[in-house]
């Protein structure tokens, strides 16, 4: 418990100091809440790339590394993120920082709570797994990307 609550307090802050250090260099309104949402994202880009190599066994599994990924993630998402996605700061308004949300982002909602519940879902399983074997891992890692490319298929802009 000891380690979650650390893992939590250093995600946090580290969110928090990436969203002051980006605030100062702010060009447009929502320029903090799309640099901060792309560290969050950052993170779970790491965190998860550390479980897909070992699931695609392009690293050795490490039920201890292995189980701390799948707490970061789980740590991640239970951060509220209500202030990282205001109205107006997807790439398609003008003075925004380069980011790629899609304008359906806010023009669909629910739809993309709905993708993030089944994130929460995946990320669920993910945790007891895990730090439990490689075959466990290997059975619930992709369905975390999965829904990672639910979301970013539907609300993501396409890189040119």
């Amino acid at each position: 418990m000891t380690s979650r609550i650390l893992t939590i307090a250093a995600t946090v802050g580290a969110l928090s100091a990436f969203s002051l250090f980006s605030y100062a260099a702010d060009e447009g309104p929502h320029d903090d809440a799309i640099k901060a949402r792309q560290g969050l994202m950052q993170l779970y880009s790491q965190n998860l790339g550390i479980l897909s190599n070992m699931a695609k066994e392009k690293a050795p599994y490490d039920a201890e590394i292995a189980a701390e990924a799948a707490n970061n993630l789980t740590a991640l998402a239970t951060l509220g993120q209500s202030q990282l996605w205001p109205q107006g700061s997807d790439s398609e308004t003008e003075g925004n920082a380069q980011n790629r949300a899609a304008v359906e982002i806010w023009e669909t909602y629910p739809a993309i709570a709905e993708k993030g519940e089944k994130f929460d879902e995946a990320v669920a399983m993910l945790m007891p797994a895990a730090g439990e074997s490689l075959d466990a891992l290997q059975g619930v890692v992709g369905d975390v990307g999965g829904s990672c490319k639910g979301c970013h298929d539907d609300f993501r802009v396409k890189k040119d």
